[in-house]
């Protein structure tokens, strides 16, 4: 793949990464802004509190392909470029935390990490969706699974013994994930966090 192609194809990959799945869902579904409601976050979670459960596992779902998708098709096109198709799991995660649809604010990556990883490194990435649904059950709070899934990414990786690069890349990814929820975690330490069984208008 030439350098020209990259750069079009980075582009591509950040280009869908940004679609803006949950905002769309609460215009298309009940005319709002999801910004303006709930947690303000257009992720899967303020999307199924505010417009409703199949709007966010839709969301889901869809920010979970946004990420899966692209790496995989680079990896099919160019199976001796795994460092390249790491670079474009990158962009589309960048995309989705930083849509330029919605001036380069987003959600907080975690459906379309677990897309990027799910192609790069399946069994770790099962293990980190097994541990986050663990910790979301426990504590009922998505914020606390989804930071636990991400930091056991990496760990699982090292363990397994992944690609050098990859533990660095899945390492990165799950602190940018932790800095993301920078807001849940204050929540969190004031017992203000709400749980996913909660007012439908709190924050999640």
């Amino acid at each position: 793949m030439t350098p020209p192609f990259q750069v079009l194809w980075l582009a591509l990959a950040y280009s869908i990464g940004a679609f803006p799945t949950g905002y769309l869902m609460g215009k298309w579904l009940k005319g709002i802004d999801i910004r303006e409601h709930g947690s303000g976050n257009p992720g899967a979670t303020n999307v199924f509190r505010t417009v409703g459960k199949g709007a966010g596992i839709a969301t889901l779902l869809i920010d979970f392909l946004k990420g899966y998708l692209p790496v995989l098709i680079t990896m099919h096109f160019s199976p001796q470029s795994a460092v390249f198709a790491s670079l474009i799991g990158l962009a589309t995660i960048s995309g989705h935390n930083w849509s330029f649809w919605l001036r380069f604010n987003g959600g907080k990556g975690v459906a379309t990490s677990a897309g990027v990883f799910m192609a790069l490194l399946p069994l770790p990435t099962v293990i980190s969706i097994i541990v986050f649904a663990l910790a979301f059950w426990i504590s009922k709070h998505v914020s606390i699974g989804s930071m636990a899934g991400a930091m056991s990414q990496p760990l699982a990786a090292w363990i397994l013994k992944s690609n050098g690069y990859l533990n660095f890349l899945s390492l990165a990814c799950a602190m940018l994930i932790v800095v993301m929820h920078r807001k849940n975690i204050v929540r969190l330490m004031r017992d203000e966090e709400h749980k996913i069984s909660g007012d439908k208008n709190k924050n999640p």
